[in-house]
């Protein structure tokens, strides 16, 4: 069922369906909540979901204010939690998505029983990363959002993915142009002054999940594998011939490792 909510006068909207643990699903840069729709159709006759469209993407209108941060994102999603009455959860993230998990959890611990990061990583921008995405947002504002895509979204995929994926790739592309220049620059601003949040990893007392591809380029999985010793208790699925998108890639796969994760996650909650 689609709902929606009024933050920072943008109309939010989000999907809730299934009962039991709620568990929440946040995608990335250049999606919306559609690219969840494989693991909605596994997960909802388990838990209970809720898969927002992030502030400017799919039906959601974008924030506008001055110096957006990854913060204001995991505000929204307070609100939406506030709304629905829901004071636990499970939440995962997937790359932009990941960054807002990691926010919240520093900002909203106590209202989580487990998190996971999707290829998505601890570490902020280094310089050269900085750099990569400030030249972005010039292409964006000389070329626009959905060239801009076009341009991008293949070398998201592995080699063997872009072969026998392709026609999933070209739909994927072919929605990037339903996003403002604004609202792809606003993620970009956002990512490119985020903090290093490794200390969230390091203080989680709760299970964190972590979803690697071995050919990710976005989150490579030499950097993400410095990371996973850093909370309590890990669970590490490290995906071959993936790259950055196993949503779509392995689908299979990943709705398995999120079903345990979460069904472990909601166990040890029940035994406390």
């Amino acid at each position: 069922m689609q709902r929606f909510i009024h933050y920072q006068n943008a109309k939010i909207v989000y999907t809730k369906v299934g009962e039991g643990e709620t568990v929440v699903l946040l995608h990335g840069f250049g999606e919306d909540s559609s690219i969840w729709d494989e693991q909605l159709s596994e997960l909802k006759n388990k838990f209970e979901l809720i898969i927002p469209d992030l502030p400017g993407s799919g039906k959601s209108e974008m924030i506008f204010k001055q110096g957006i941060s990854i913060e204001d994102y995991a505000n929204c999603l307070h609100a939406i939690l506030k709304n629905e009455g829901i004071d636990q959860c499970i939440l995962l993230g997937h790359s932009l998505g990941g960054y807002i998990t990691l926010t919240f959890a520093s900002i909203y611990g106590s209202m989580l029983s487990g998190f996971g990061l999707i290829h998505s990583t601890a570490f902020s921008d280094s310089d050269e990363k900085k750099h990569t995405r400030k030249k972005g947002i010039q292409f964006i504002e000389e070329h626009g959002a959905g060239l801009f895509l076009k341009s991008t979204v293949a070398n998201l995929f592995s080699n063997k993915s872009k072969t026998e994926k392709s026609d999933l790739i070209v739909r994927l592309t072919e929605k990037g142009y339903d996003f403002s220049n604004q609202a792809l620059i606003q993620y970009y601003n956002a990512m490119i002054n985020r903090q290093d949040n490794t200390h969230v990893l390091r203080k989680a007392a709760i299970p964190v999940l972590f979803i690697i591809g071995t050919e990710d380029i976005p989150a490579p999985m030499n950097d993400v594998l410095k990371q996973v010793h850093l909370p309590n208790t890990s669970f590490i699925h490290i995906f071959p011939d993936v790259g950055h998108m196993s949503m779509i890639e392995d689908p299979e796969k990943l709705n398995k490792s999120l079903s345990n994760f979460c069904s472990i996650v909601s166990l040890i909650r029940s035994e406390k």
